[in-house]
């Protein structure tokens, strides 16, 4: 065996298990040889190997049967001792890596401030945790599926491996000491009660919340939640803002796709973002200029493109252009400020 092999407890087990069915295999096939049966040669072996010594089943008194035995007990035995120490020692390897790795894990966690929690390492969880890792935000992750904590680990992320609707495990995630927390996960009971703990720990904290139902969303923001994200919707209106705005989503995608485009290295470089916004009859910005419109948001955006629900793009509108319900705008904004976008081009918004 080489010394890589040597060096896997689990490749150990494995090997020596093969070891030792191979010579058990070969020594019943030898007493077999020598006239005895199928039974009392399998017996004879398993007692041999495992060093149970209850007696021979017929005696050893011929030169062959001894040479049979002596063999037996020589190869098959070293290999049972070394299987048995693999064994042991693969079990010693996996208790040690798991209590030290999780005693490492929790330290490294202790340590972490302004981070965000996430809860949920599903789908829409993993995502986040890509972007948040691209964009240098450190963050903890809390699952209690343990094959999703392995794809945690293997990425490098911060995790435990617990229940996020526990309150004590929202502690140990460092949640007091947390800038904001991603409750992702599929159910929306879950997320609502993780929400209400996560608010009673920490009064400041930001809330962000996944629901599947939209009747969920009230209910999320009752129990605190700063922001609802509703997965299905999300989609549905990015459906429908290709359909509809299909002109000034390709500038937006042009813009986005980054490499020599020096406008979209300088939004980056300021953390700014792009999107396409369509607006609603009823809602603030409906029969208003694009100046009455950027005044509204105080400077929190800026229309960079509109595109009129009858067809046709204006790449930079003049102020006094005039925008109405259906027409598609392409909006500058930060982050941060999506929920002010909600409310200006929604129906029935402030």
């Amino acid at each position: 065996m080489s010394s890589g092999f040597l060096s896997s407890p689990l490749r150990n087990v494995i090997g020596g298990i093969l070891f030792v069915m191979v010579v058990a295999v070969v020594a019943v096939f030898a007493y077999m040889g020598q006239g005895w049966s199928l039974g009392d040669a399998v017996y004879m072996v398993a007692m041999t190997v495992y060093t149970v010594g209850y007696g021979e089943v017929h005696p050893v008194t011929t030169p062959q049967l001894r040479a049979i035995t002596i063999a037996l007990m020589v190869v098959g035995c070293t290999g049972m001792v070394f299987t048995t120490g693999s064994l042991i020692q693969l079990i010693t390897a996996a208790q040690f890596q798991q209590v030290f790795g999780t005693r490492r894990m929790q330290k490294e966690i202790d340590g972490l401030t302004g981070h965000v929690v996430v809860c949920g390492f599903g789908r829409i969880g993993q995502q986040l945790c890509h972007e948040l890792k691209a964009a240098r935000m450190s963050f903890v992750v809390i699952d209690h599926d343990s094959e999703r904590m392995e794809s945690a680990r293997a990425a490098g992320h911060c995790f435990l491996e617990a229940d996020a609707t526990d309150e004590e495990t929202l502690k140990r995630a460092g949640i007091t000491r947390a800038k904001a927390l991603a409750t992702v996960l599929p159910e929306d009971a879950a997320n609502v009660f993780i929400t209400l703990s996560a608010r009673a720990l920490k009064p400041d904290i930001f809330i962000i919340a996944r629901g599947e139902l939209p009747s969920t969303e009230r209910k999320l923001v009752q129990a605190g939640a700063n922001r609802v994200v509703l997965p299905a919707r999300i989609g549905a209106e990015r459906v429908a803002e290709l359909l509809l705005f299909d002109d000034i989503n390709s500038i937006v995608a042009r813009m986005r796709a980054g490499g020599n485009d020096r406008l979209a290295a300088d939004l980056r470089l300021l953390g700014l973002d792009m999107e396409v916004v369509a607006v609603e009859n009823g809602s603030a910005c409906d029969k208003r200029t694009i100046g009455e419109i950027e005044k509204l948001g105080a400077g929190a955006f800026l229309i960079v493109a509109l595109e009129k629900r009858m067809g046709g793009a204006l790449i930079q509108p003049e102020q006094g252009t005039y925008v109405e319900a259906g027409d598609g705008l392409c909006i500058v904004r930060r982050p941060e400020k999506a929920q002010m976008l909600e409310d200006l081009f929604a129906a029935g918004g402030a």
